[in-house]
C-alpha cells in the first residue's frame, strides 16, 4: 500500500508539523506492504499543479491534513481525483474536519474516510486495518460510510506519554527546513479555556519530557534552521519548564536560529523577568495575546487576565532592547462595541509593541463561542476562515471600518518604517492613536488609495498629505516633513532621495563626508566594525544628510516617553530650529532598528 501524507501550507516558508509526526509514528510499518512519501504544498499553487503532482504518484491512499486557510482548494483537489482515479483512498484529518465530522462525511462524496481528533495513533490503526486485516470498527477515531449510513466509531484517547510519538527532526535533511519556519510543540492543551479558540475543546495540559525537547531542538540547532516557532498555546504554562528550555537555547545558541513563542504576559513574574534581561538581543520573539482590554468581553469569552500586570510585563521587556513583542487585539468580541474596541486599541498601542495585530473574530468549528454565537447575535462567513461580519454590538459597516484601519496599521506601524514621523504626529496633534489611524483611513479611502498599489515612495508622499491636512501652522508642518524624511533615510541606503523633501544644499558637502571617514577617532566612535577601513569602503554603508531641527533629540524624547507610557503631546515651542548633521549607518543587525544614527559635526 502506498501513502501519500499531504496538505497545503499558507505559504512556502510554512512546514507542516502534522503530517510530519504522523509519518514518523507509523514508520515501523514500512515494508512490502506499506510506504509512505510526504509531500507538502501551497494554496499559491494552482489546482491543476498539485493534481498532476499527486496523480504522477500512482499511490492508493491520501491523507489531507485540513485547516481554514486550505480546506476550500482540498476539496476541489479531492473531488477532481476521485472523478478521475475512484479506486484512490481519500482521508480528511485535521481542525477543520475534527468537529463537524458526521454532517462533513456526508457532504464530501469524495472522502472514504475523517480522522477526528488526535491523528498518530488512528493514522496507524487504520492503515492496520489495509495491511493487517484489522477490523475497521475497531479503528478508533474514524467517520466513514457503509452500505450508504453513516458510521462514526469510538473516539480515540489522547496520547498521554507524548514522547511515544516518534520524533520528526532525527536524521534531518537540511533542504527540507531550508529558509522556512520549523514548527516546534513542547506540549499540547492550554490552562485557559478561552472560548475562541480550539484549544479550549481539549482539557489538560500535557508535556513532552525536558529530555526530548532538548534533543530534537539540538538537531534543529545544528541543522542551523532559521526560524524555530513553538506552536504551545502558552509556552510558559509551566516557568520552570519554560525557563530551563530557552536557559538551553540560550546556551546553544548558533548565531543564525530565532525562537518564537506565544506567552501570557501576566504569568510572567520577577523571576522570568530577571532571567529575560540577559538574552541576545533576536534571538527571542515574544506573541502576547490581549485581546481585548474590556473585562465585560474577556469574562464572556472565559479568558483570564490582568492587563495591568501585563503592562508591567510588556514595558519591562520592551526596556531591555532584546526581545521582539507581537500583541494581539481582537476585534468582533461580545460586549465590544466599535468605540469600546478602540478604546482597546489605544490601551495596546499605548504599549508600543514592535508589532499590533489587529484581528478579526473567526468562528471556528467545535469553539464554545460557536456554539453560542446565537445569543450574540452573530452573523459570520460560513465558509472558511469563518470570519464575522456583525453582531449585536457591532455593525459591519464598522467591521469594514476597522478593515481599513488594520490595513493603515499593517502599513505605517507594523512595517516599522515610520517609526518617528508616527509616533510625532499622534504625540502632537491627537488624545487618542485610535483617532488618527481612524482619520488617516478615511483619508486613503477618499483618495482611492486603497485600490492601488502604493510603492514605498508614494507611501511617504501620502503621509506628508494627510499631515498637511492636519498641521496648518506652516513651521509645524516642516518640522513632521523632517521626520518624515529622517523615518525614509533611517529605512535604508537610498539611491535617489524624492524631490518632494526639502534638503538643504552645503558645499563640498561630499568631500566632507569622506574626510569625516578618513578621521580614526570618528571610525572608532560611529562605525566600529570598519576602524582602519579606507572610508570608500566604508561609504557605501553611510549617509550623511543635513536637517532644519534636531531630528535626533525629538526622536530621543519621543522614545523616552514612550518607554514610560507617558507620550503626551509635544509642546512645539521646545522644538528649536537648529540645524543638525545626520549620520546613518545601515550595517547593523536589523533586530529593533534599520539603521544606526549620530548627529555629527562635517
Amino acid at each position: 500500500m502506498k501513502v501519500l501524507l499531504t496538505t497545503l501550507n499558507s505559504k512556502f516558508i510554512h512546514t507542516n508539523l502534522a503530517i510530519r509526526y504522523i509519518r514518523e509514528y507509523s514508520k515501523y510499518l514500512e515494508g512490502d506492504d506499506y510506504s509512505v512519501m510526504l509531500r507538502e504544498y501551497t494554496i499559491n499553487n494552482s489546482i491543476d499543479y498539485i493534481m498532476k503532482d499527486i496523480v504522477k504518484m500512482n499511490v492508493d491512499m491520501i491523507v489531507f491534513s485540513t485547516y481554514i486557510w486550505n480546506i476550500e482548494d482540498i476539496k476541489k483537489i479531492c473531488n477532481n481525483i476521485k472523478k478521475v482515479k475512484p479506486e484512490i483512498v481519500i482521508c480528511l484529518g485535521g481542525p477543520e474536519v475534527s468537529y463537524d465530522y458526521l454532517n462533513l462525511i456526508e457532504e464530501y462524496d469524495f472522502a472514504d474516510f475523517i480522522l477526528f481528533g488526535e491523528g498518530e495513533v488512528i493514522y496507524r490503526d487504520l492503515i492496520l486495518h489495509f495491511i493487517k486485516n484489522k477490523d475497521i470498527e475497531s479503528v478508533r477515531g474514524i467517520c466513514y460510510k457503509k452500505n450508504g449510513c453513516v458510521i462514526a466509531n469510538e473516539s480515540m484517547p489522547l496520547i498521554e506519554n507524548l514522547d511515544d510519538i516518534p520524533s520528526p527532526y532525527r536524521n534531518i535533511d537540511v533542504s527540507e527546513y531550508e529558509n522556512k519556519i520549523v514548527y516546534f510543540e513542547s506540549s499540547r492543551g492550554c490552562p485557559f479555556d478561552c472560548q475562541f479558540c480550539l484549544s479550549s475543546t481539549l482539557k489538560g495540559l500535557r508535556y513532552f519530557s525536558t529530555e526530548r525537547i532538548k534533543s530534537d531542538l539540538k538537531s534543529l540547532i545544528d541543522a542551523k534552521v532559521s526560524q524555530i516557532k513553538f506552536i504551545d498555546r502558552t509556552f510558559n504554562a509551566n516557568k520552570k519548564i519554560a525557563i530551563d528550555i530557552m536557559k538551553f537555547l540560550m546556551e546553544n545558541d548558533n548565531g543564525k536560529t530565532s525562537y518564537h513563542f506565544e506567552v501570557t504576559a501576566h504569568l510572567l513574574d520577577e523571576e522570568m523577568l530577571t532571567f529575560l534581561r540577559d538574552c541576545k538581543p533576536g534571538l527571542f520573539q515574544f506573541e502576547i495575546g490581549v485581546q481585548s482590554t474590556n473585562e465585560q468581553s474577556l469574562v464572556a469569552v472565559g479568558r483570564t487576565d490582568d492587563f495591568e500586570k501585563l503592562t508591567k510585563v510588556v514595558r519591562r521587556i520592551s526596556s531591555y532592547k532584546n526581545i521582539h513583542q507581537h500583541l494581539d487585539l481582537i476585534a468582533g468580541l461580545p460586549f465590544e462595541d466599535y468605540d469600546r474596541f478602540g478604546l482597546s486599541f489605544d490601551d495596546v498601542y499605548g504599549l508600543y509593541p514592535e508589532c499590533l495585530q489587529l484581528g478579526f473574530l473567526k468562528m471556528i468549528k467545535g469553539t464554545g463561542l460557536r456554539n453560542s454565537s446565537d445569543a450574540f447575535g452573530y452573523e459570520y462567513k460560513d465558509y472558511p476562515p469563518y470570519e464575522i461580519l456583525s453582531n449585536k454590538f457591532i455593525a459591519y459597516d464598522e467591521i469594514l471600518k476597522l478593515k481599513d484601519i488594520e490595513e493603515i496599521l499593517e502599513i505605517y506601524y507594523n512595517s516599522g518604517n515610520f517609526n518617528v514621523s508616527i509616533d510625532y504626529i499622534i504625540a502632537r496633534y491627537y488624545d487618542r492613536p485610535f483617532v488618527f489611524y481612524e482619520q488617516f483611513s478615511v483619508f486613503f479611502d477618499e483618495n482611492g488609495y486603497f485600490d492601488i498599489s502604493l510603492g514605498k515612495n508614494k507611501l511617504y508622499e501620502v503621509l506628508l498629505g494627510f499631515a498637511k491636512k492636519i498641521i496648518s501652522e506652516r513651521e509645524e508642518f516642516i518640522v513632521f516633513k523632517e521626520l518624515v524624511k529622517f523615518d525614509y533615510l533611517s529605512m535604508g541606503k537610498q539611491s535617489t532621495i524624492p524631490s518632494f523633501f526639502d534638503r538643504i544644499d552645503v558645499q563640498d558637502y561630499k568631500d566632507k563626508g569622506h574626510k569625516f571617514l578618513q578621521n580614526e577617532e570618528n571610525q572608532r566612535k560611529y562605525v566600529p566594525k570598519y576602524f582602519g577601513t579606507p572610508a570608500k569602503n566604508i561609504v557605501k554603508h553611510i549617509h550623511f544628510e543635513e536637517f532644519k531641527y534636531d531630528v535626533i533629540g525629538i526622536k530621543e524624547k519621543l522614545d523616552k516617553l514612550k518607554l514610560n507610557g507617558e507620550l503626551e503631546k509635544v509642546c512645539f515651542d521646545e522644538i528649536c530650529e537648529i540645524q543638525t548633521s545626520v549620520l546613518f549607518f545601515y550595517d547593523i543587525d536589523k533586530i529593533f532598528e534599520k539603521s544606526k544614527t549620530y548627529r555629527v559635526k562635517l
